[in-house]
């Protein structure tokens, strides 16, 4: 078993268990929603701030790591919307192929850059999300409103919830207290960490509960576009970015990791709220994380 395996192996089996814990219904209906939100707005946010506010950030080469992530990515999203009209995609349909070829599984993510690199991977994982958090934000919200799917009314909704992002907040309130010096002092440190520390697990394992297995009978020409870009052709452009730029290993295989994630799971939600299709970005959750489990070590495996 390689290393790849040995890291990436109880992160998939996290998920695994999500999927069981979510077929079988079981503690309830509502125990996984309510635990999400409890994830997304309280104990991830706690493990970006303590991992931002304490890291050696002058250590990650921040301009190449963006400009292999963030150039990629805005660079698919241009051709996306090129390719709109040969694709045959109504609006509702281009909007969730759009979301699932840019929007990246942040839990999966951090977990795994964590495993492979330990504290180091951590830091170079947090500094992807907060550098590509708020592009791909602003990139989905742009597609929904350049698609025509949300009235005025979902748009305020929109663009108020991006600035309430607790991810881009807690990337910023992260940065600010490690620039200003000031870290984590006293008892503080150490209970963000433990905050922290439980974002991953409980987090792999709504990944899990949230896919859809009936949603993989969907095959059609969006779901194979949206699987090629985020699986075959943006992990293999940010390679070959990130041996141009010379990175150094450890963010190599961070930046890596990060352009070979399955897409997130939040998408569901956005493209239910902002007038996407629904079964189509389900369809792409749940594939996407299926495949993820062959080719995302498969691509690691690449750089040794």
């Amino acid at each position: 078993m390689t290393g790849v395996d040995s890291a990436l192996g109880p992160l998939f089996l996290l998920i695994l268990l999500g999927a069981v814990l979510g077929w079988r219904r079981w503690p309830g209906n509502d125990f996984w929603p309510q635990l999400e939100r409890v994830i997304y707005y309280l104990l991830f946010p706690a493990m970006l701030v303590s991992t931002l506010a304490t890291a050696n950030v002058e250590e990650v080469p921040v301009i190449r790591v963006a400009i292999a992530l963030l150039g990629v990515m805005v660079g698919f999203a241009i051709l996306l919307w090129r390719g709109r009209e040969w694709l045959g995609l109504d609006g509702a349909t281009f909007t969730s192929v759009f979301q699932g070829s840019l929007r990246f599984n942040t839990y999966v993510g951090v977990a795994g850059a964590a495993a492979i690199h330990g504290g180091s991977g951590a830091t170079v994982a947090a500094v992807a999300v907060a550098l590509m958090v708020p592009v791909v934000n602003i990139l989905c919200v742009a597609s929904f409103i350049a698609a025509g799917t949300l009235g005025s009314a979902n748009l305020g909704r929109s663009l108020l919830a991006l600035i309430r992002n607790p991810l881009i907040l807690a990337c910023l309130l992260g940065i600010a207290l490690n620039l200003s010096d000031v870290g984590l002092p006293g008892w503080s440190n150490r209970t963000i960490h433990l905050l922290g520390a439980a974002a991953l697990p409980l987090g792999l394992v709504a990944v899990g509960v949230a896919l859809r297995p009936h949603a993989l009978v969907r095959l059609d020409r969006g779901v194979w576009a949206a699987n090629l870009i985020k699986l075959i052709l943006t992990p293999a452009m940010v390679l070959c970015l990130s041996f141009l730029l010379q990175l150094d290993p450890i963010s190599r295989d961070v930046v890596l990791l990060f352009a070979a994630l399955p897409t997130a799971t939040s998408a569901y939600i956005l493209a239910r709220q902002l007038g996407g299709d629904a079964d189509l970005m389900a369809a792409l959750i749940t594939g996407q994380t299926l495949l993820a489990m062959v080719t995302l070590p498969a691509w690691l495996l690449l750089t040794g």
